[in-house]
């Protein structure tokens, strides 16, 4: 039996180009200003990058008033409304913007399309930091609308008027559902003008959804408040995997899963180090897994520049340093 074993290795996953931007953005603050530099909320949703970065110096703070008059402050990943710029700017913090490009594009989609006078259907999960920082850019205009059911009793003002944006990190096929519901009941609903589910977190739902299909378990490297590692167990499950669990750290993973199965797959989400999927790896090696398999679905080589604070070092001299989307490294 043991000789069977195996694991399919899903590709792409992990750090996706948004997450590493951020991180490396906490890195090089830390390295230019020296320590503390607060980081407001996580700033990716990963338990381990922030037990890290606190090592280093970072302190994480909830809010802007938290933080000594004068200090460094970082943005995560998430993005944040104006309120919480303006909030900054009145503790005369020095701010610096780590949110994802992606995000920011959605940003700019909600001001446009508020000043356009449309209403903002927001399809996202209600208390996650970047639904809360896209619905402040346009406070008056946005209704967030958590799940496809919710499609179907939402109200609008003028329904010749109305549009949807998403959270990025939602799963495609929902978003899809709620979309496709909403379109029933406003058939005049407008589009984004480009699809606002993050390249990173639609390539790791398709790679799960072919791996899926083979394995008995499938194991998601991610935290709990991670919302596209979560939705990659659901999206294991309904592709097929007999069972999906996620965990944060190798040690998590229970002998009881393994029981029966031949096939386990394996990925992460966009914001999860490679060093613990290759954590992972060494445990089911030890289980007797040791034909491990990369099931490649999608290339990744987007790049994001630092933000403008951090592209010159202290001496003025501008760091070169291009920021990698791709699956592992």
């Amino acid at each position: 039996m043991d000789g069977a074993k195996r694991v399919l290795l899903a590709a792409p996953r992990g750090y996706c180009a948004g997450v590493d931007r951020a991180v490396v953005a906490v890195e090089k603050a830390l390295e230019r200003y020296g320590s503390p530099v607060y980081v407001r909320k996580q700033i990716v949703h990963n338990i381990h990058v922030v037990t890290e970065l606190e090592q280093k110096g970072a302190i994480f703070v909830d809010e802007v008033d938290e933080v000594p008059e004068g200090a460094h402050i970082v943005f995560s990943a998430h993005g944040v409304s104006p309120m919480v710029v303006q909030a900054a700017s009145d503790r005369q913090l020095h701010a610096i913007d780590a949110t994802c490009p992606l995000v920011t594009k959605v940003h700019r989609e909600a001001v446009r399309f508020a000043r356009d006078d449309y209403e903002i259907l927001l399809i996202g999960h209600d208390g996650h930091e970047e639904v809360e920082g896209t619905a402040g850019h346009a406070p008056d205009r946005v209704t967030i609308v958590n799940s496809p059911e919710e499609a179907d009793t939402v109200q609008v003002k003028d329904p010749s008027k109305v549009v949807w944006l998403s959270q990025t990190t939602l799963s495609v096929d929902e978003t899809m559902e709620t979309v496709n519901r909403l379109r029933t009941r406003f058939p005049e609903l407008h589009n984004p003008p480009s699809d606002d589910i993050c390249y990173a977190t639609q390539n790791r739902q398709v790679a799960i959804k072919k791996v899926a299909k083979e394995a008995d378990l499938v194991i998601v490297v991610g935290s709990a408040n991670s919302s596209n590692s979560v939705r990659l167990v659901e999206v294991a499950l309904e592709y097929g995997a007999k069972a999906a669990y996620r965990v944060d750290y190798a040690d998590e993973v229970e002998q009881d899963w393994l029981d029966g199965v031949r096939t386990v797959g394996v990925t992460s989400g966009a914001s999860v180090p490679e060093v613990l999927v290759r954590e992972v790896l060494e445990a089911l090696g030890e289980a007797g897994y040791r034909d491990v398999e990369e099931v490649r679905t999608a290339e990744e080589d987007l790049m994001f520049s630092l933000p403008k604070e951090l592209r010159h070092d202290a001496s003025g001299k501008r760091d070169e340093r291009a920021l990698g989307g791709r699956s592992s490294r």
